[in-house]
């Protein structure tokens, strides 16, 4: 891989770190996280979220004071690896504060995400 793609798939979300080229957003869906304002806890093991997030269809299904997880699913346009980004936010009125981003490439979650 070339010193340019190298670089690019260090620091951006968006390029494959196997052949350093560009991943495109194949399908998103939003989840709850069932944890409440003051009690979050950041977690890298992707049982934890199969055990935990709950699919909802929009953020007003949210209750108040609750975190929000998006999920969202890449796949790069040259080698075809897959990755999922789960962004941890908490909505508060109509806007997102973000808490945490986990990245998933192994097809941890592929079972689970979108059934």
């Amino acid at each position: 891989m070339g010193l340019i793609k190298k670089f690019k798939a260090k620091f951006l979300d968006n390029c494959c770190s196997t052949c350093g080229c560009r991943m495109l957003e194949r399908r998103r869906q939003l989840y709850m996280l069932p944890m409440s304002v003051g009690n979050y806890i950041s977690h890298k093991e992707a049982d934890y979220y199969r055990e935990q997030l709950q699919k909802v269809n929009r953020k007003a299904d949210i209750p108040t004071g609750i975190y929000a997880c998006g999920a969202v699913e890449y796949q790069c346009s040259e080698c075809g690896r897959r990755a999922v980004q789960l962004q941890i936010f908490l909505p508060v009125r109509d806007q997102e504060k973000y808490e945490d981003t986990v990245w998933f490439f192994n097809g941890e979650l592929d079972n689970f995400l979108w059934q």
